[in-house]
């Protein structure tokens, strides 16, 4: 029982922080603005919680304009301490080379339920016709996965539903990836 809550707790803080690493690369590489003055509600809450893993590596990475590796290299740490804690927990057994893939396959699973909160938030306020700042940059992060789905679904008796049609593909994903994780790990 005390392992299952260990378990939650850090599923939960490092999930919250590498997440918000996952996002702020995902905006960066979207060229999305992270100030509140251009725009961006949520760009203090982002640097908050990202900014004490996400400088120091930025100090001896090279930056490059499209991909913020410090960001991603930042959500893998993350990831790996969290598996190896919980291995150390269950009691080191083995070599340890399974913490590395279960931490690569965290990254993973935290982009895909990332981009499935966006855009199940992203179709309900699509509902109510909310225009503010927070809805602007909802739809910025949502409009690329939606684009191409949007080009081959015609809307039906005037609903979208490109958000539908990519929660689908998005759970399908889930699936491969739980699939490639369970044969990854048989080989390791």
């Amino acid at each position: 029982m005390i392992y299952q809550i260990v378990y939650l707790l850090l599923d939960v803080a490092v999930g919250l922080v590498a997440g918000m690493c996952l996002l702020r690369a995902y905006m960066q590489f979207q060229r999305i603005p992270m100030s509140v003055r251009a725009g961006n509600p949520a760009g203090p809450f982002i640097f908050a919680l990202s900014d004490w893993i996400v400088l120091p590596l930025r100090r001896v990475l090279p930056r490059t304009p499209a991909v913020d590796v410090a960001s991603l290299l930042a959500a893998f740490l993350l990831e790996l301490s969290q598996f190896g804690v919980l291995w150390v927990l269950q009691g080191a057994q083995g070599d340890g080379v399974s913490v590395p893939v279960m931490a690569f396959f965290g990254v993973v699973r935290l982009l895909i339920s990332g981009l499935t909160g966006l855009v199940v938030i992203y179709a309900l306020l699509s509902w109510i016709q909310m225009h503010s700042e927070a809805s602007d940059l909802l739809d910025r992060l949502v409009a690329p996965p939606l684009t191409p789905i949007r080009r081959h679904l015609p809307l039906v008796g005037g609903v979208d539903l490109s958000p539908l049609a990519l929660l689908v593909l998005l759970q399908i994903a889930n699936l491969v990836m739980l699939s490639a994780q369970a044969w990854v790990l048989a080989w390791v």
